[in-house]
């Protein structure tokens, strides 16, 4: 249960005769991708008693806790009414990542001259060649996410709306699934901000997106977080004129201002042009395009655009789950109400992912699922505040975070040193022509372990898990410091940063000690 057919109300209807939102165009590509994950001739199954664990959605968390609890041995039932692989595979980090290879291939060639390459004539991009390779990619990966899958693990497989109508009991399809445990992973979908106009105008999110086949000539673009980011770079580098729109004073405002300020330059090298600390006043629909009235500081702009895209954040698919019967407490914002184990107010429904963790990640989803099966099918006592979730957001350059930030390290009452290391020291970024960015390393004060850490790099998505490493294993920066790393490699801004705490121990005093041990041995 996903983001695509959200808003379907309390209607259990069987999804396999369901109208679906249409995977557009209707290409080969997209065909293979629908009969892998909601082939149109499913037949559900006949239920076989009560389930050891239902799970509701099959996006990542769903999938990941249905094929780990059936390895286990349990009898599982599977519960969803769009596409198997949720957002991630449909709508999500596979068609971006994507989209965001193509659009690097671009500015590369670019910027081909100053590594003494000179390709001749002008840079252009088939922008319904990148779609229909985006589509390719993704039917080829849908396979590890298909129905047919799942059920050959031994999971029954149900395609339809699911509705709990009791504590214990999940209707779909006309069918009552009976369980022990159950699991909510229904997701989240694209927020929608409550312009006027915006939806008499017509608009794209993170869930249409995908399906164009045309490049928009003028594409503006709502929110400038990750989701924002990533597209308005990547349409920018494809030939877009791109507009990028946002409340806050700066772009990925949940990051390091430095960081903030790098992504930016790049962003204007890229021809993307921002409005921030700004509010979308109205959006007009007209015969040159849609208008949008933009007030900065008390002065309207208008911008227009033949498309726009909002990026306006998540919002968790709670609407039409029958939560009440159930007796889970949950918010329309925030979503299903949690505790660190991941129960729900009912002690047999847990959940996992998007629709309960403001950590919107795939690898969360994954990390929450697997608490979610020692939790509930072992009495576990696994916590997500025992998890280090490290993100990144895939602008060019790359910004990846892990741990604690100085405000959460103020907020716990711990004391913080803080080490910089610019990506211009290290040599293999000076090779690579890729030098704006840096490695920011929080320790707690007077130690060398790490507490959390920010890198800004063409490939800090790559790298930032050696961090996450060391937090989870307790090493500090002297072990990444004495870790050999092969050179030349951008990832030797790590261990420039355990050499750089190592000379912090060497105060004056230290240094007349060794001068005059030295002194002797000569």
């Amino acid at each position: 249960m996903n983001s695509l057919t959200h808003g379907r109300g309390d209607d259990p209807a069987s999804a396999v005769g369901e109208s679906l939102p249409a995977l557009l165009p209707r290409d080969d590509h997209n065909l293979r991708l629908e009969q892998n994950v909601h082939p149109p001739t499913w037949v559900n199954p006949t239920p076989n008693g009560r389930y050891n664990l239902v799970v509701v959605g099959a996006g990542t968390a769903g999938l990941i806790a249905a094929a780990g609890a059936a390895g286990l041995g349990a009898k599982v039932a599977l519960v969803e009414r769009a596409l198997l692989g949720g957002d991630c595979l449909n709508v999500g980090c596979v068609p971006s990542k994507a989209l965001i290879r193509s659009a690097r291939a671009a500015a590369d060639a670019r910027d081909a001259g100053r590594f003494g390459v000179v390709v001749p004539g002008e840079i252009r991009v088939d922008f319904p060649a990148v779609m229909e390779r985006m589509r390719r990619l993704r039917a080829d990966i849908s396979p590890h996410d298909s129905a047919q899958r799942f059920r050959d693990l031994g999971i029954d497989v149900f395609l339809g709306s699911g509705r709990f109508v009791a504590k214990d009991r999940l209707e779909v399809a006309g069918t009552t699934l009976q369980f022990a445990r159950a699991v909510i992973a229904t997701g989240a979908r694209a927020a929608v901000p409550p312009i006027p106009g915006l939806a008499e105008a017509g608009f794209l999110t993170n869930e249409t997106v995908f399906s164009l086949t045309e490049l928009p000539k003028r594409l503006a673009v709502i929110g400038a977080g990750p989701i924002g980011c990533e597209l308005a770079q990547s349409f920018a580098r494809f030939g877009s004129e791109v507009t990028l729109i946002d409340s806050a004073d700066r772009i990925l405002h949940r990051e390091d201002e430095a960081a903030s300020r790098i992504v930016t330059d790049a962003f204007g090298r890229d021809g993307v042009r921002t409005l921030l600390g700004s509010r979308i006043v109205k959006v007009e629909p007209g015969d040159a395009g849609k208008t949008l009235f933009v007030d900065i500081a008390g002065a309207t702009q208008e911008v227009v655009a033949d498309a726009i895209l909002v990026g306006a954040g998540r919002a968790p698919n709670v609407d039409g789950l029958g939560l009440d019967a159930a007796g889970v407490t949950y918010d329309a914002r925030a979503g299903v109400q949690v505790d660190d184990g991941l129960r729900t107010s009912n002690k047999r429904i847990f959940a996992a992912g998007d629709i309960c963790s403001r950590f919107k990640f795939t690898h969360t989803a994954d990390a929450m699922s697997r608490i979610v099966l020692r939790n509930a099918l072992f009495l576990g006592r696994a916590k997500m505040s025992d998890l280090t979730i490290p993100w990144c957001t895939f602008t060019d350059p790359e910004v990846a975070h892990v741990g604690m930030t100085p405000h959460d390290a103020q907020a716990a009452g711990l004391a913080l040193d803080t080490l910089t290391v610019k990506l211009a020291d290290v040599d293999r970024a000076l090779l690579d022509g890729e030098t704006d960015g840096f490695l920011l390393v929080h320790v707690r004060k007077g130690t060398d372990r790490i507490l959390g850490a920010t890198l800004v790099s063409r490939h800090a998505g790559e790298t930032i898990s050696e961090v996450t490493l060391a937090i989870v294993g307790r090493l500090g920066l002297g072990t990444l410091a004495n870790t050999i790393h092969p050179y030349p490699t951008q990832a030797d801004i790590l261990k420039r940063a355990g050499d750089a705490w190592n000379r912090t121990r060497l105060t004056p005093r230290k240094q007349a000690i060794l001068r005059w041990v030295l002194a002797r041995r000569r």
